[in-house]
């Protein structure tokens, strides 16, 4: 039984796809390869957005290649939601009918003195139930309030219920780190393909297809 499988899961398109998002506030390109090894090259204009996108591909094993250009002469929000929307988009349509995925996902996050839950269905209903507070306004230059919008823009195009809970912790750092490397292990349990039903969509409905 192992070889048909074997021959199953190399037969599988390749999962990959390139979106570009174009307002009058910002030009976006994101890129990802579901069955890559974690290799990203990140530049959004926002270093630490940067760095939380390449945690987000480096522990969930999708490559990720991300442009944005942004007004960031008048702040983050604009820049952040957008590359939200853009990853999710290019996540979502490299998955196509998600035939063969796990779907479901989940990860606890210990960061220091920090711990954080998070858990998913690829269900293609997009939810967000987001249990995160901060104790400062800002990380560096970029708005902590702004992590939500991200994830809210995310969970949306990605097509996520996505429950992303801080269950305690006093760095703010490592908070939004935790729920991103959360996020990230989620993804990559949920994404995987089940090698017993590589062929199957995991619904009763057989379609997760809006």
């Amino acid at each position: 039984m192992a070889k048909p499988l074997q021959t199953a899961m190399l037969t599988m398109p390749a999962r990959k796809a390139t979106v570009t998002r174009a307002t009058k506030e910002t030009r976006i390109s994101a890129s990802v390869d579901l069955d890559g090894s974690g290799v990203y090259d990140v530049k959004t204009g926002i270093g630490f957005l940067d760095h939380m996108l390449e945690q987000l591909s480096r522990h969930s094993l999708i490559d990720l290649t991300v442009r944005a250009e942004g007004d960031l002469h008048i702040d983050f929000h604009h820049t952040t939601e957008d590359s939200g929307y853009a990853v999710g988009e290019a996540i979502s349509k490299a998955l196509g009918e998600r035939r063969g995925i796990q779907r479901y996902g989940e990860a606890t996050i210990p960061m220091d003195e920090t711990l954080t839950r998070v858990a998913l269905d690829a269900s293609n209903r997009p939810y967000l139930v987001w249990r995160v507070d901060f104790t400062r306004p800002k990380l560096g230059e970029m708005d902590t309030e702004l992590f939500k919008e991200w994830f809210q823009a995310f969970a949306q195009s990605a097509g996520l219920t996505l429950h992303v809970e801080n269950v305690y912790g006093e760095n703010n750092h490592h908070i939004v780190e935790s729920c991103f490397k959360g996020l990230a292990r989620a993804l990559r349990a949920a994404i995987s393909i089940d090698p017993r039903k590589a062929d199957a969509v995991p619904s009763t409905k057989g379609t997760l297809t809006a």
